[in-house]
């Protein structure tokens, strides 16, 4: 059975950090295997970019915020505090791993590890729990089981259904952004408007669980109510209050993650929009003929091609003569 801590009085707020020795070591333990990886391709002449070892401390800095800090300690008191801290475990902390790119950093240090990530990305269990078709639901699910339900009442009563909200929150935000986000090796290649898509579907469950917190006028888990500080707001009003940030800052957040997709596809410079619309854009565009359509030399040669195969067909008895240039003679 879980026991709240008493809340610190007002002036101690600040200074209240908590303890979480086996998070801690396990974030020590990956750091170091990252900063392994890096330097093994440093050691080869291949360095890892900087721009990913950031990404990954900023990870690592975001999730002691989340696990130890203040926030950390008033998440068992205050509903809306703890609303903060899912949103950084499910939403941030995800994709900053995903921006540092540790599966390709693994895959790229040496060709047996190569071999076996490919091999891992490449199998079906993988390959499905990384389909926005499973992440999409599960996001919804995740978000509406562990805030409309009694989750959270049993979450401050019992310490491991509390271990096991960070784990599912960490790990339902990673699978849902791993194959949106960067260039993270996944064993495949979601076009951009999917991608964009994915996100813009999951708004819709933030915005179902903040407005019906914020509407409802009972108290979904009494157990913040019976444990929040005397200078923190009343139970309704701290409801009302994490209702809000669930549906602004989490659709702000997933705002956010579009404009980093759309960033990403003006870089590329990518024109793909699928395989079945770009073969329809190809056919119409080059005929039977399917190279690449945006591949210079191949795509010009096969549009010339289509012209001049256009240009000799013969024209339909229904055309008036005025309606088609043609500079051959006509017969009478």
């Amino acid at each position: 059975m879980r026991t709240a801590a008493p809340p610190p009085a007002w002036p101690q707020v600040l200074t209240v950090w908590t303890a979480t020795p086996v998070a801690t070591a396990l974030i020590a333990v990956l750091t170091a295997a990252y900063v392994l990886c890096a330097l093994v391709r440093l050691r080869d002449g291949r360095p890892w970019p900087r721009s990913c070892l950031l990404w990954w401390f900023a990870a690592v800095a975001t999730t002691i915020v989340a696990l130890n800090s203040p926030l950390a300690t008033y998440s068992g008191n205050l509903f809306w505090a703890h609303m903060i801290v899912h949103l950084l475990l499910i939403t941030v902390i995800p994709a900053l791993l995903v921006a540092a790119a540790p599966i390709r950093l693994i895959r790229s240090s040496s060709a047996r590890t190569r071999t076996a990530v490919t091999s891992a990305v490449s199998s079906t269990p993988f390959q499905l729990l990384t389909r926005p078709a499973v992440t999409v639901p599960l996001y919804a699910a995740v978000l509406v089981t562990t805030h409309l339900t009694g989750f959270q009442q049993a979450m401050a009563q019992h310490m491991w259904i509390h271990h096991a909200e960070t784990v599912l929150y960490l790990v339902t935000g990673y699978l849902l952004l791993l194959p949106l986000l960067g260039n993270e090796y996944v064993g495949r290649h979601l076009v951009f408007p999917l991608r964009a898509a994915t996100i813009i579907a999951c708004m819709v469950p933030d915005a179902i669980v903040g407005v019906t917190l914020m509407m409802s006028p009972h108290i979904i888990a009494p157990a913040y109510s019976r444990s929040r500080p005397d200078w923190g707001p009343t139970a309704l009003a701290d409801q009302t209050a994490a209702g809000a940030i669930m549906w602004v800052a989490g659709d702000g957040l997933m705002m956010i993650l579009i404009l980093v997709i759309a960033r990403e596809w003006v870089a590329t410079r990518e024109s793909s929009f699928g395989g079945w619309l770009d073969g329809v854009r190809a056919r119409a565009t080059i005929g039977a003929n399917t190279a690449a359509l945006d591949d210079d030399a191949a795509a010009l040669d096969a549009y010339n091609a289509r012209l001049a195969a256009l240009h000799h067909m013969p024209r339909p008895h229904h055309q008036s003569e005025e309606s088609v240039h043609d500079d051959r003679p006509h017969r009478r």
